[in-house]
């Protein structure tokens, strides 16, 4: 396992870590929540993901229970607040939210702190200055100890970090964007001018694009699967063209490759993000022990993927 600063700087987070949505309180009961975090720690990974918003809050729950059974120094925890509840102050990033969402989660988490509070989306409604003054005191009082966003648009990202500088604020460090062999134009275009200007680092979500990278969806959607389970994740994907002919042939073609180096097809997918140098940490969203497994093995496929695979990957969509 390799870690990886986290951009220009010094939190260092292993280069696949373990996310939580749609999983822990969903997919995963606590008993399974309780293997595949142990499998994860036990194997090097050292970074771990949740969410405010996350089955409503019981994946921190959950996560917090898990938890107790390890160092806190050794684990790098992240949380992320915007949607706490239906009520007027309980979404968005206004100060009272983020103050009172980061103590709800704390409390979820039974933690004194987490590593890593993103904001998780931005907030049209709030002033960036409301925004950037709460996180620096968040992390001034102890409660995380960097922040970072998620889905923000570049410029939204630099307007922080200027705001950051003219109040000696501690600015974002870290985008958690989507980010896979399919969608990848924000990551690779948008961000390209922020990387070095601002030394931010991106810890990347949906790898296999709900599943498609894995090839599961070759011949349809299989009952139980993510597709299947979330209505809404598929109208999205059915939108976004996934299920074209034209689409398919193109997975169709990652699978060849996959099958040529003898790996499973969402090892190479997961092993081609790890490739980009600006990817801190690859989240995966795992919905059983074999999942993880499986996909924990890209950090070697990385190795096998040359610079003639990795060119005629990045030309296929």
């Amino acid at each position: 396992m390799e870690y990886r600063k986290v951009g220009k700087w010094g939190l260092k987070i292993s280069e696949v870590s373990l996310g939580s949505w749609l999983t822990f309180g969903n997919q995963l009961d606590l008993n399974s929540t309780r293997q595949v975090v142990r499998y994860a720690v036990e194997n090097g990974i050292n970074f771990i993901d949740t969410a405010e918003a996350y089955a409503n809050g019981i994946a921190e729950a959950m996560l917090g229970m898990v938890l107790k059974e390890y160092r806190r120094e050794d684990l790098v925890i992240s949380t992320k607040v915007f949607w706490g509840g239906d009520g007027p102050n309980q979404k968005g990033l206004s100060r009272k939210h983020l103050l009172e969402g980061t103590w709800n989660s704390l409390k979820r988490l039974q933690l004194d702190y987490v590593d890593i509070l993103y904001c998780h989306r931005p907030d049209p409604e709030v002033p960036m200055e409301e925004v950037v003054y709460t996180m620096d005191q968040i992390l001034k009082s102890g409660l995380a100890f960097y922040w970072g966003t998620s889905e923000w648009s570049a410029e939204e990202i630099e307007q922080a970090c200027k705001i950051a500088e003219k109040m000696n604020a501690m600015p974002p460090v870290v985008e958690q964007p989507q980010y896979n062999l399919i969608f990848k134009k924000r990551v690779e275009e948008e961000y390209a001018p922020i990387y070095e200007k601002y030394g931010i680092g991106t810890t990347i979500w949906s790898p296999l694009a709900s599943g498609v990278l894995s090839g599961k969806y070759l011949e349809g959607i299989p009952e139980g699967s993510r597709l299947d389970r979330w209505p809404w994740l598929r109208k999205t994907m059915e939108e976004r063209g996934i299920f074209q002919e034209e689409t398919l042939q193109k997975l169709k073609r990652i699978k060849e490759i996959a099958d040529g180096l003898g790996v499973t097809m969402a090892q190479l997918s997961i092993a081609w993000c790890l490739k980009n140098p600006h990817v801190s940490s690859v989240i995966l969203g795992v919905s059983s022990l074999d999942q993880l497994k499986e996909n924990i093995k890209a950090v070697e496929v990385k190795n096998l993927i040359t610079d003639e695979i990795y060119s005629e990957l990045n030309s296929l969509f």
